[in-house]
């Protein structure tokens, strides 16, 4: 046996008609030469497995096949004539869409656009208003493109046409889906002049933004039915969020942060002090020895969660202000407190062990 077909179709020697077919379908999809960009090669394949497809789909050709073996007499007639006028419209089909006859109607496009915020805005929820441009229906022809149903022209009525070519295997018609009427068999009569039959026009809409309290940036609002018109529906407008920061407060998830300045005098003593927050001043006790750095909690005073699930805190860090210019008094307050804190012995005692060390 110089061929053996059941390996060119990938079936086994017992396989049903049924079986047969469907390897050859999927085999014409995959080596089709309008579908594969290795041309040369893939006409090759093709050519072999309709020669092997019309040993093997035809009883009688098939009972002798499996007797004699291909002896190519039997079965040359076939490139030129087996699949003569052939129509490919259900292998397409099933490859590109499961058969489907009538109109493929779709959802207009989604949109995309930006907002910036400001911090507080982000955090307590606004209403915005923008401006967007999109293909919204055609306020003439209300989407219809135009006026009076009749039969299309293009299909017949139909909903799909056909295109015959020929190749080195014979004659194919391939069928497809309308490009006038998309499958629905009907076209308008009467174009409507405003939108060219599209049903479409170019609109600049003012759209409202409700922003929830919690959001954050980078965050992406979704409106539904706010995007662009098609057959099926409105698509979506996506809106990210853009937060300016600000000028004291710095967040990280749902906690504010804030850097505190206090004096010398309030680190020591301790002291009680208005600290701002996104909501007000609130009271907060600095306890006495409290050193630079230190970061101390306001329970509650953050951002309310986008999802429920809370409210965060502030936190507060302590940054004690060495002050740059003292008059006559304050030098000799502070002279005083060094040597009452005998700040100054252990300044010289330190310098005096170093020195001792070093030689």
């Amino acid at each position: 046996m110089s061929k053996d077909y059941y390996e060119k179709l990938g079936v086994k020697k017992d396989a049903s008609k049924e079986e047969i077919k469907k390897a050859y379908k999927n085999l014409a999809k995959k080596y089709h030469p309008d579908l594969n960009k290795d041309k040369p090669e893939a006409e090759k394949k093709f050519k072999e497995i309709n020669e092997a497809y019309s040993a093997l789909s035809d009883e009688n050709k098939r009972a002798n096949y499996d007797r004699f073996g291909e002896t190519g007499e039997q079965f040359s007639g076939f490139n030129q004539q087996g699949f003569q006028n052939f129509d490919f419209g259900d292998i397409f089909d099933s490859f590109f869409g499961g058969g489907q006859r009538g109109p493929m109607k779709r959802r207009g496009r989604n949109l995309k656009t930006e907002l910036e915020l400001n911090f507080k805005d982000a955090i307590f929820g606004i209403e915005k208003e923008i401006k967007i441009t999109k293909y919204d229906k055609c306020d003439k022809c209300k989407g219809e493109g135009g006026k009076g149903k009749i039969s299309c022209p293009e299909c017949a009525g139909t909903g799909r046409v056909k295109k015959s070519y020929r190749t080195p295997f014979g004659t194919f018609a391939q069928s497809s889906t309308c490009p006038r009427c998309h499958g629905a068999g009907e076209a308008v009569e009467h174009i409507c002049d405003k939108c060219d039959g599209t049903g479409k026009e170019s609109v600049t809409k003012k759209v409202k933004v409700k922003v929830p309290a919690g959001v954050d940036d980078g965050t992406t609002l979704r409106l539904s039915s706010e995007g662009e018109f098609g057959e099926a529906g409105y698509g979506d407008l996506f809106v990210e969020l853009f937060v300016k920061p600000d000028d004291i407060f710095d967040r990280k998830g749902d906690d504010i942060y804030l850097e505190l300045p206090v004096s010398f005098s309030q680190a020591a003593l301790g002291d009680e002090v208005k600290v701002p927050t996104v909501r007000g001043k609130v009271k907060m006790k600095i306890p006495s020895g409290v050193q630079s750095g230190t970061m101390m909690r306001l329970k509650g005073e953050g951002v309310e969660n986008l999802n429920g699930y809370g409210t965060g805190d502030q936190h507060v860090k302590i940054q004690i202000v060495t002050p740059k210019k003292l008059n006559k008094t304050q030098k000799e307050l502070f002279k005083r407190l060094a040597k009452e804190n005998k700040e100054e012995l252990k300044i010289k005692k330190g310098l005096f062990e170093r020195l001792k060390e070093n030689f």
